[in-house]
């Protein structure tokens, strides 16, 4: 079996369609990630725009901020995926999702995936929300 062209139309489109969407919602580390993996993995970098934001993110069904919540969860969920939990931590206050509902959805995830894992991803919001000058956080 042959990995798909990422050179071709079709894939240029799906390619073009991910940047779109990225572009509406990205809380700026995007293009960083997209250039780490310039040298070293180009198709998984395509896939990530490709799939990740023209495929999936692009679907109807959810806005942005219903989008961001289920991707904080899963995240947290997870572990270790720390740098793409701070990421998407940037892209949700950049769809609109306030300090207080990120940091009520990661204690919510605690009830499912544990207290360390959401330690972890309140640690990680902390430094986010430290950089955009929001802490402290009123509850």
């Amino acid at each position: 079996m042959t990995a798909p062209d990422i050179n071709s139309p079709a894939e240029q489109e799906r390619y073009e369609r991910g940047l779109e969407v990225l572009a509406t919602v990205d809380g700026g580390s995007a293009p960083a990630v997209m250039d780490s993996l310039a040298d070293v993995a180009p198709a998984l970098a395509h896939h990530i725009v490709a799939f990740g934001f023209g495929d999936i993110y692009a679907r109807p069904g959810l806005d942005p901020k219903q989008r961001q919540l289920v991707t904080l969860g899963i995240l947290t969920a997870l572990g270790g995926c720390e740098p793409q939990l701070e990421v998407h931590l940037k892209t949700a206050l950049n769809v609109g999702l306030t300090p207080t509902e990120i940091v009520e959805s990661l204690t919510h995830a605690a009830g499912y995936c544990g207290f360390p894992r959401a330690l972890n991803a309140v640690t990680v919001a902390k430094k986010v929300f430290a950089e955009r000058d929001l802490l402290p956080i009123a509850t």
